[in-house]
């Protein structure tokens, strides 16, 4: 489950900041992120942060968001499967909004060209160092034939051809088959190490999005970087997270702390 803790933390600070907007649900007239085209049949990992806030709750209630926690897990989830650890700060809170059509525009997505990965990362101020480092979160976790049928079936020259046929056996070609079967986005989908970019040298990169990032394009040199330096990915990846963590919190009077993250209180 960490490798999906992760994502929820990424998607949820990518739309409006990190404020717990992706926790929740939909109501008869309230329509949240949860149903939005990067999140919907693939974000989980929802029930694990309600059992968390539970026990938050009961030990100092209202006092910890639920966007805290899910900073938090994002870290723990990290840890527990081999990566960095770094400090989380604290103080976030929750949104009483959230917004499935920035859901769909800022999220990038499998397909993304390195230009528009690189774009959005930056209005977000994150530079493309940032960008190679947290796309370093695929180095765990699988991801739906649907994200990464184009690609295996492209002829592209940036796809090693074995590792496509290899891809190709638990993907049809054909839309609508097979399109939640998954495939591990690295060759270790368990271990957060630096495999995630030896992989991209090798033209191995399970997503369009991830393969761009070594493509003959201005961030080749930190992808061949991380893949000969672990260290330096480990602490890079960790330092980016502090800053995706920081991007635009609600503070002070604003927002609220939730007593239950699916719902406003």
């Amino acid at each position: 489950m960490g490798a999906s803790i992760l994502r929820l933390f990424f998607h949820d600070c990518f739309v409006n900041g990190c404020d717990g907007s992706i926790l929740l649900d939909d109501t008869s007239s309230f329509t949240g992120e949860k149903n939005a085209n990067p999140n919907r049949n693939s974000a989980r990992g929802f029930d694990v942060i309600d059992n968390i806030k539970t026990a938050v709750e009961k030990a100092c209630p209202g006092v910890v968001s639920c966007a805290d926690i899910l900073a938090i897990a994002a870290r723990d989830s990290v840890v527990l499967l081999g990566g960095p650890s770094w400090n989380v700060k604290l103080g976030r809170r929750d949104s009483t909004t959230a917004s499935q059509s920035q859901a769909n525009n800022d999220i990038p997505g499998p397909t993304s060209s390195l230009s528009q990965l690189s774009s959005r990362f930056s209005a977000l101020g994150l530079s493309s160092t940032d960008l190679v480092a947290l796309s370093g979160g695929h180095t765990i976790g699988q991801a739906r034939c649907t994200t990464f049928r184009s690609r295996i079936y492209s002829n592209s020259s940036n796809i090693e051809s074995s590792f496509a046929r290899t891809r190709q056996s638990n993907c049809p070609n054909t839309s609508g088959t097979g399109d939640n079967n998954l495939a591990p986005l690295d060759f270790t989908p368990t271990s957060f190490d630096n495999n995630y970019y030896k992989n991209l040298v090798q033209n191995k990169g399970l997503l369009q999005s991830d393969q761009v990032l070594f493509n003959g394009g201005s961030t080749d040199s930190v992808v061949q970087n991380y893949a000969n330096a672990p260290a330096r990915f480990l602490s890079d990846f960790a330092a980016a997270m502090v800053k995706m963590g920081d991007i635009a919190p609600l503070t002070g009077s604003n927002g609220q702390i939730r007593k239950n993250c699916r719902m406003v209180n």
